[in-house]
């Protein structure tokens, strides 16, 4: 008696099934506790991965005076972009983008473009301010650049 193998009717093929079957289930239950990513790291799944979270691609840069972000907004108007400095540290860039006025749904084959909202919040590297801003949107690139601030100086308390 063997114990702890399985016997494989069609040899090794029955094998590679099982561990086949045993690496989709692992990946399904991640899909719901978020123990995993579900596409490995590296390569094509980094490169594609904001795009099938319905996320755009940004840049950041770090200059003397200021922060640079840089992102690919493709098919989008400066009316479909909103931004927001939450705090001195975190942008948030909104988009929306509707659906043409004359979508016959009937008649598509096949379906890609993206209809919809996006958002994507991003973290600077240094305290930021939106006092002297400029963002400008051209040919589906947004460049915002934020002026840096001197961070607030850390001050002590009393302790009664």
């Amino acid at each position: 008696m063997v114990w702890g193998r399985r016997r494989y009717p069609f040899g090794s093929l029955g094998r590679e099934i099982d561990d086949m079957m045993a690496e989709m289930e692992a990946r399904f239950q991640d899909m719901f506790s978020g123990a995993r990513p579900m596409l490995p790291e590296g390569g094509m799944a980094d490169r594609i991965m904001p795009a099938l979270k319905g996320e755009f691609r940004v840049d950041v840069s770090d200059h003397d005076d200021d922060v640079v972000v840089v992102a690919d907004l493709p098919g989008l108007q400066k009316e479909d972009v909103q931004l927001r400095l939450h705090d001195s540290r975190t942008l948030e860039i909104a988009t929306r983008q509707s659906t043409e006025e004359k979508d016959e749904q009937e008649n598509y084959f096949m379906r890609e473009r993206f209809y919809g909202s996006m958002r994507r919040v991003v973290s600077m590297p240094v305290d930021v301010t939106e006092e002297g801003a400029l963002a400008t949107f051209k040919n589906g690139v947004l460049e915002v650049r934020l002026k840096k601030t001197e961070p607030t100086a850390v001050r002590p308390i009393q302790i009664e």
